[in-house]
């Protein structure tokens, strides 16, 4: 059973297409069967692609990786008894699980009632409109990437960042690219709160906007502590090397919703967490181990900004340019074709 359309189960799925896991029923739930691709999501608000062309097709996915797709949205999970209940009361059996689920926006800003997160991406793609004075609270990669896809499409654009969640040689490049294109940028001045309106309170300062968007940093999904699995401080599932739950080897995490030492809540990572859980189930199958999973090499980060231009950051290294935007689009494209 796998839950969630994450990068890692997109993966597994894609891995699943060219050599099916005969001997096992794989059923993968999640609440859409059309996902819009993350990494593309700024390039669709700033007018660069179609949203059909950064979508990606999961329960056509699943019929081509021999897998069943079930639409719906979880709401817990019965570890005794291998059991996943979804929103509609309905429950699915299970003997091994893998959860995929991502996180959710922190909403504990008082007021974030009157503002749209960022996530989920569909919603928050349906309901962004066309207003042309938006306010974002938060600054980290996911807030600097959409006000500047924003202000290139011609919004005026307020950022408020209490600091900075991004390594320092990426963070300095953001910032120049933002005062290049005329984000108003407000480093140092966090959003305390949001008015009807709306209207942002940062400091002494109030402000209204059309629309205010948190993008406020991730928060773990409350029904994933409630299961019962042993999580971190901040409720992500604790998993061992071989992405198994440390306190249910028959659940696996992986991607955001997972806690691994040591390891970024990244892509680049979650697909790599994706091949190791294609090997594992494939072990499982012949009573052998779990698969290791292995960090491989450091990931290079691409942030586009805005136009058609992007920062490419590995290590200690940055650069920007047109050829970092073409770099981008071209890895982006080839995850669809490889999933779609």
């Amino acid at each position: 059973m796998l839950v969630g359309a994450g990068h890692a189960h997109l993966k597994a799925l894609s891995l699943y297409r060219k050599a099916a896991l005969y001997g096992a029923r794989v059923t993968l739930v999640s609440p859409v069967s059309r996902m819009l691709y993350s990494a593309m999501l700024p390039g669709v608000i700033a007018g660069h692609y179609r949203r059909a062309e950064a979508e990606i097709d999961i329960a056509a996915l699943c019929e081509a990786a021999y897998a069943e797709y079930v639409a719906g949205e979880v709401s817990g999970i019965d570890l005794d008894q291998r059991r996943v209940r979804l929103a509609d009361r309905s429950e699915l059996p299970y003997d091994y699980l893998s959860l995929n689920v991502g996180s959710t926006v922190n909403r504990s800003l008082p007021g974030a009632e009157h503002a749209l997160p960022v996530k989920p991406f569909e919603s928050f793609i349906d309901r962004l409109g066309e207003a042309k004075r938006i306010a974002i609270a938060g600054a980290g990669a996911a807030g600097v990437e959409i006000g500047m896809a924003l202000r290139w499409r011609g919004a005026a654009v307020t950022v408020y960042s209490a600091s900075s969640s991004m390594p320092a040689p990426l963070a300095k490049r953001a910032v120049r690219a933002m005062r290049r294109l005329g984000v108003d940028f407000r480093p140092g001045m966090a959003a305390d709160g949001i008015e009807q309106g709306p209207l942002v309170h940062a400091g002494s300062s109030r402000q209204e906007f059309d629309q205010v968007l948190l993008a406020t940093g991730a928060r773990a999904l409350p029904w994933v502590r409630e299961t019962g699995l042993q999580c971190d401080r901040e409720g992500y599932v604790a998993v061992g090397p071989t992405l198994q739950s440390v306190s249910h080897p028959e659940v696996f995490a992986v991607g955001d919703c997972a806690a691994i030492d040591g390891v970024p809540k990244s892509g680049v990572y979650a697909v790599r967490q994706g091949e190791t859980l294609a090997r594992t189930f494939a072990n499982l199958l012949r009573a052998e181990p779990p698969a290791e999973f292995d960090t491989g090499p450091r990931a290079l980060l691409l942030m586009s900004c805005g136009a058609r231009r992007a920062i490419a950051h590995w290590g200690g290294w940055s650069a920007e340019g047109g050829w970092a935007w073409r770099w981008k689009d071209a890895i982006d494209r080839r995850w669809l074709r490889a999933l779609n």
